[in-house]
């Protein structure tokens, strides 16, 4: 087990207070590691506080993740709480916006792609410099099947998390021989708030469990084995990866 033993590691997990980012976070406290999570939800704060009960060291920052002075001021406030440099960075915010394409609002573009694409770069390049210092850290990026997808009415999503599936190899193209493995998950369709419409569209989550294997939808604990696989040594040897979470769906 000390393959996935994650004691005395430091773990930043942006969008810690969404169903996703909540979960993996968990799960690295599970396995040993401090962690702080950044949200713009000010119920992040009760959230890390229940963590906090239970014994685990958790605490949290709200941050507006589309100022990017926030960006830099947050990471610095992170390394504060964790008492040192970040281990594990988790980019886990990230938005929807549905429209047919035509008729797509520029501010809903600028929104997604601010909050899903860009904020994940700049997270990426000011925690890798500590990492780099120090010749190693972890990085899981959340891409989604909509890296492979083009989806129906989502068109600054799709892009988004094409680029974050592609901004994911081309850093650990730079980073992976300075210690840093730099990786993505890709979940499928998985029951959180940010499906909420689609699963109450009867005929869409039909689709959505006729293309699954495993018919079902996925749920937030189901991210946690590879949130602490991709930031402990059992996977030292892997970066540049785009894992699919999705029950089988990519495959079918």
């Amino acid at each position: 087990m000390e393959l996935f033993n994650l004691s005395g590691k430091r773990a930043l997990v942006v969008g810690g207070g969404g169903d996703l980012g909540f979960a993996m976070m968990e799960g690295l406290l599970e396995a040993g590691a401090s962690a702080v999570a950044v949200d713009i939800d000010p119920n992040v704060s009760s959230l890390t506080d229940l963590l906090s009960k239970k014994g685990f060291k958790a605490s949290s920052l709200q941050v507006d993740i589309t100022d990017r002075s926030a960006i830099k001021k947050s990471v610095a406030d992170a390394e504060k709480l964790l008492n040192g440099s970040i281990d594990i960075l988790v980019n886990s915010a990230g938005i929807q916006r549905r429209r047919p394409s035509e008729d797509y609002l520029e501010k809903d573009w600028d929104d997604v792609i601010s909050i899903n694409l860009t904020a994940t770069f700049f997270y990426c390049q000011l925690v890798a410099k500590n990492m780099i210092l120090n010749g190693y850290g972890k990085i899981i990026n959340v891409a989604s099947i909509m890296s492979f997808f083009g989806g129906v009415t989502i068109p600054a999503y799709a892009a988004s998390k094409g680029g974050v599936a592609q901004l994911t190899k081309a850093l650990s193209n730079d980073w992976a021989s300075k210690g840093i493995c730099v990786n993505a998950i890709a979940p499928g369709y998985i029951d959180t708030r940010l499906n909420t419409a689609l699963i109450n569209d009867d005929e869409r989550s039909t689709e959505v469990l006729l293309r699954t294997p495993m018919k079902r939808w996925g749920i937030p604990n189901d991210m946690k084995g590879v949130a602490i696989f991709l930031s402990s040594p059992a996977s030292d040897f892997i970066s540049g990866a785009v894992l699919p979470i999705d029950g089988g769906y990519s495959a079918r």
